[in-house]
């Protein structure tokens, strides 16, 4: 069974910063990218909030830019998914969904999260023509148009509050009478004047043409009435997944399931074993902080081997 340094299992911007500094560092990284290589940027359009580019970026560009700059340092990368770890003893165990398995001395976990959407048809294919899930990265798009969010908590309220610094009209959609945000974030939706509640509803359809999205078919559920409301967006305000299902409760989560790391620092507590981006991060979830994070893991890897000898 091959034996490395360093895994780094899950690509995107964490994934693939970790991989640049741990290669420049001589330790040879494999990078493990998973079923959705390069990670959530990979199905957005345009990027504006990535620093060094003034005129905006592709999302599946700059992952291809990141992913080039670490091979040109010898990053190794293998198409697959891991489905489990064994981290009761090091080096690890990984095992691939291919049936590779290798040995670990460190771990750098950057599987992020994925966002929640309905199950409905087309959404995904709409995504990056007005369907979304990051109101922080979409947003911009969206001055002086009319959105809808759906979701009836936290995630939803900070949605629906960010685009109405650029949406002439928000409307949350949500399938009861009364929401599960906390009641300030409940109170601050309530008393902006440009959102407004739809309720009991769900979204049934996305009605679009060649352009993008232009209107939804929502059903009310208490009269079963369906309407069709005219919009240029449609947010996903349902939350995030972390994808941690392959660990197997071997690090310890917080009550959202994201990985919980030490304070300050990429460290989990399995010793050797460290989180980066999303995965770890269910408050900022920009491309900017998860490699930042991605960097911090990679420091903190070579330290740490360091110190084992």
């Amino acid at each position: 069974m091959e034996k490395r340094k360093v895994i780094i299992i899950g690509s995107g911007p964490a994934g693939y910063t970790a991989a640049l500094y741990t290669s420049r560092a001589n330790l040879e990284p494999l990078v493990i990218e998973g079923h959705e290589p390069g990670g959530q940027l990979t199905t957005t359009t345009e990027v504006d909030n990535f620093p060094g580019f003034p005129e905006g970026i592709m999302g599946p560009e700059l992952m291809a830019n990141m992913k080039k700059q670490t091979a040109r340092f010898g990053t190794e990368y293998l198409s697959t998914h891991v489905t489990k770890v064994d981290l009761s003893k090091r080096p690890f165990h990984v095992v691939c969904e291919n049936g590779k398995e290798f040995l670990a001395e460190t771990l750098i976990i950057s599987t992020g999260a994925s966002a929640k959407y309905l199950g409905i048809p087309n959404e995904k294919e709409l995504i990056g023509r007005g369907v979304s899930a990051c109101a922080t990265c979409d947003g911009f798009f969206y001055r002086n148009k009319v959105v809808h969010v759906v979701g009836g908590g936290d995630t939803a309220m900070e949605e629906a509050t960010f685009l109405t610094k650029f949406a002439s009209k928000v409307y949350i959609i949500h399938r009861r009478d009364t929401l599960r945000a906390s009641k300030p974030m409940q109170q601050r939706a309530f008393d902006n004047p440009k959102i407004d509640f739809v309720w009991n509803s769900g979204v049934e359809e996305i009605i679009h043409d060649q352009t993008g999205v232009t209107a939804i078919r929502v059903k009310n559920y208490e009269t079963g009435e369906e309407t069709v409301r005219p919009t240029d967006g449609l947010f996903m305000g349902i939350g995030h997944k972390p994808n941690t299902d392959f660990l197997g409760g071997q690090i310890e989560l917080d009550s959202h399931g994201f990985i919980k790391t030490k304070a300050g620092t990429p460290d989990t507590n399995v010793p050797g074993v460290f989180a980066c981006g999303d995965v770890q991060d269910s408050y900022y979830r920009q491309a900017i902080s998860a490699a930042g994070s991605g960097c911090m893991a990679a420091i903190r890897a070579e330290r740490w081997m360091e110190d084992q000898h």
